[in-house]
């Protein structure tokens, strides 16, 4: 009866109508992500009311493939004007736009497609045939692991800090602090919330783009000419050594999309989670970690490769428990409710949606393949927006900055949060704090205190959960906090032992 569904979903799939909604959503996706401040969520919701009339089929087709579009169509952005697109492409700029600005601008961009496609390929493949036991992974993570995986991310400061570490910290420290603002997550106590805008918080896509956006366009002011600094390559060649570079790198690759799904599965975690996760990985195990931050390519490879694969393990959850992984799949939850289907153990049924959730995976496959070869075949067009007078280019992206932040929650004080977010940035980067440790710890503080209140709730108040495995039975709550103290006291206990080596 599997089989028979799937080749009932290949049916579906390859008729004219579903196959222009898949096109449809993928292009849509794309310009949506490009757009700083957007993003799938927003994209999603806005597309949601209009697939009423849709058959159940196209309109969750059109729904995913607007998330995977906009998946890669942040990196454009990112790479070309230093802009998060989507916030999952917030480390696709740490390299990518470097690369622009010393005229490789082809190169990334093609190798942001061809990373995003081969992990998008990688893991709905996987996810096909491997997601009964991918479900059941999904049932053994539980509140305190979601917040050891936000503690893990938060200790790859040790690792992607340069320079200082103390400003490494400082500046960790710092963007835990911006999630404190607001009505707390569990105990519902108000935070600095001295007015009304405040009680949801500081909104972290207005902070990312004003530490980005708006702080680069800042030192762009004093900058004649384009974004790249040296002569802008873009030609087939830049595409081909896009393509070659990538190809070159699939451990990197199949890496970065793996841990994009597991941390996909997490619910609550999401892309922008994997996207530093996969990126710190990538710097940790390189043989040249001082290279990230300044153009490697390795960084893209992985930052691309991880918030594709992200998608599908997003999910896992979502279609099998009804869980959202993240704000994009909570919108494809409503979409499925609405066209009453019901995210559960029915939607790996055969004999009841599991037609449906199979056209569903096979619609992303064919959309990566839409991602690979739009991507590839924009490219040289794409690539000329580098070489535009910053004159030209400053005013459009705060203009585009203002509009998608105040669109993503209509709340003016996100305005203001740009503005400061985008000072604070310029000076971060003047005096040489780690704006990537910063980010991780404004990305990372609610999912932390949110999983440690309900992870203690559930002990009555001991931590021993997190690393008492005999008393709690969560074996993966004592891996997780291993890798922790491995990441926090490795570096000092290398030292130690080299110097007692040396002595």
């Amino acid at each position: 009866m599997t089989v028979e569904s799937f080749v009932g979903a290949v049916e579906a799939l390859l008729t004219v109508e579903t196959m222009i909604w898949l096109l449809a959503g993928v292009l849509i996706g794309i310009i949506v992500g490009g757009l700083p401040g957007l993003g799938p969520p927003l994209g999603m919701a806005i597309i949601l009311p209009l697939t009423l009339p849709l058959e159940a089929a196209n309109a969750i087709i059109l729904l995913v493939g607007v998330y995977s579009g906009s998946m890669y169509g942040g990196s454009i952005a990112a790479i070309l004007i230093n802009t998060p697109g989507v916030s999952s492409s917030a480390a696709t700029m740490f390299d990518g736009y470097p690369m622009s600005q010393q005229g490789r601008a082809a190169t990334a961009l093609a190798i942001s497609a061809t990373a995003s496609a081969f992990a998008g390929l990688f893991t709905i493949t996987a996810l096909i045939l491997f997601s009964p036991a991918l479900i059941e992974m999904v049932l053994a993570v539980g509140t305190p692991e979601r917040f050891l995986v936000a503690i893990l991310g938060l200790a790859m400061i040790t690792v992607v800090t340069r320079g200082s570490f103390a400003k490494g910290i400082l500046a960790g420290v710092a963007g835990l602090l911006v999630t404190t603002v607001g009505i707390a997550p569990m105990s519902l106590d108000q935070r600095y919330s001295e007015t009304m805008y405040l009680y949801d918080g500081i909104d972290f896509v207005a902070v990312l783009i004003g530490l980005f956006a708006i702080a680069e366009m800042m030192k762009l002011a004093g900058q004649e000419g384009g974004i790249a600094k040296g002569e802008v390559t873009i030609d087939r060649a830049g595409i081909t050594e896009g393509i070659r570079s990538t190809v070159k790198h699939p451990i990197t690759v199949f890496k970065s999309a793996n841990i994009g799904m597991i941390v996909g599965a997490i619910p609550g975690a999401g892309a922008t989670v994997s996207n530093f996760v996969a990126y710190s990985e990538a710097v940790r195990s390189s043989s040249d970690p001082d290279s990230f931050g300044s153009g490697n390519e390795i960084g893209v490879i992985a930052s691309e490769a991880s918030n594709n694969g992200t998608v599908a393990g997003s999910l896992v959850p979502a279609i099998s428990f009804g869980i959202p992984g993240s704000s994009s799949t909570a919108v494809l939850i409503g979409g499925l409710l609405m066209h009453d289907l019901r995210p559960g153990p029915s939607m790996f049924d055969p004999s009841g949606e599991l037609t449906l959730t199979y056209t569903m995976l096979l619609a992303l496959l064919v959309g990566n393949v839409v991602i690979l070869v739009f991507g590839l075949s924009a490219v040289t067009r794409l690539g000329y927006l580098t070489k535009i007078d910053t004159d030209y280019i400053i005013p459009m992206v705060v203009v585009l900055s203002f509009l998608g932040t105040y669109a993503l929650r209509i709340n003016p004080i996100d305005i203001l949060t740009v503005i400061v977010f985008g000072v604070i940035g310029f000076y971060m980067v003047r005096y040489n704090y780690s704006v990537i440790a910063f980010v991780l710890g404004v990305v990372l503080g609610d999912i932390a205190e949110e999983n440690l209140y309900t992870a203690l709730q559930l002990s009555d108040g001991s931590y021993m959960i997190f690393v008492n495995p005999l008393e709690y039975g969560r074996w993966l709550s004592l891996i997780l906090s291993t890798l922790i103290a491995a990441l926090l006291f490795g570096p000092f206990l290398k030292r130690w032992w080299e110097d007692r080596q040396s002595a």
